[in-house]
């Protein structure tokens, strides 16, 4: 006997309760968790549509659809109207959301202007109630490579440790450098070690060819960059 015998069928619903037509009419944005994975599905059993099927399988993985992503076949099957085939398609389109979302972190990003370096790492400092200090790591298109926290707390020329920044920026291909740290207090006017650190990196940097191209001070608010003022050594 099939999965869809005796089966409470989409085909079965009136125009607007449809997923499909929905989806189709108003865009895959106006349909909830639950229809999209009754379009899935197809069909329920004979004691409840695909939805409310749907809505019982989110539930049990508490409305989350990465830990629906983990339920495993069986599991799926355990639930009145999910065949293996039915589990099959439910596995296999939420291992494709999870390659997608992989797909989209992986994406390196590009900097392009100082405010490019400020929002990406305002969220990672810009907020914090201390000092630290990142270096990112670019590649010869500008795209980052990696970054990198070298100290925690105040910035002083002897945190920095320009020979573990030099030889990282060899071991991961880097040709260029971007500075950054954060000012606790808001204030974004540097002080005379953030000009002694700039200088010392970029000098040490340009015996191996590697540019230090901006060094960026961020609050939680705004950011101010030594190459837009034309500070950089």
């Amino acid at each position: 006997m099939s999965e869809s015998s005796n089966s409470f069928s989409i085909k079965q619903w009136s125009q607007d309760d449809q997923p499909r037509e929905k989806l189709r009419d108003k865009g895959k944005s106006s349909l909830s968790d639950a229809e999209l994975v009754a379009i899935l599905i197809g069909s329920g059993s004979r004691d409840e549509s695909a939805v409310d099927l749907s809505k019982r399988i989110l539930a049990s993985a508490g409305n989350n659809l990465n830990a629906l992503g983990k339920l495993s076949l069986k599991q799926l099957q355990e639930f009145k109207g999910i065949g293996e085939a039915k589990a099959i398609t439910i596995a296999a389109a939420l291992e494709l959301g999870r390659r997608r979302k992989l797909e989209e972190a992986l994406k390196q990003e590009k900097i392009t202007s100082s405010r490019d370096v400020y929002d990406i790492m305002q969220p990672i400092i810009g907020e914090l109630p201390h000092e630290e200090f990142w270096i990112l790591y670019l590649n010869n298109s500008n795209k980052v490579l990696q970054k990198q926290q070298l100290s925690k707390g105040g910035i002083t020329g002897t945190m920095v440790d320009v020979r573990l920044v030099l030889k990282h920026a060899l071991e991961v291909g880097a040709v260029a450098l971007v500075l950054c740290h954060n000012h606790p207090s808001g204030t974004l006017k540097p002080s005379e070690a953030d000009r002694l650190i700039t200088k010392k990196l970029s000098a040490a940097a340009l015996s191996l060819d590697i540019k230090v191209l901006d060094h960026l001070i961020i609050t939680e608010t705004a950011y101010f960059s030594f190459a837009d003022k034309e500070m950089m050594p």
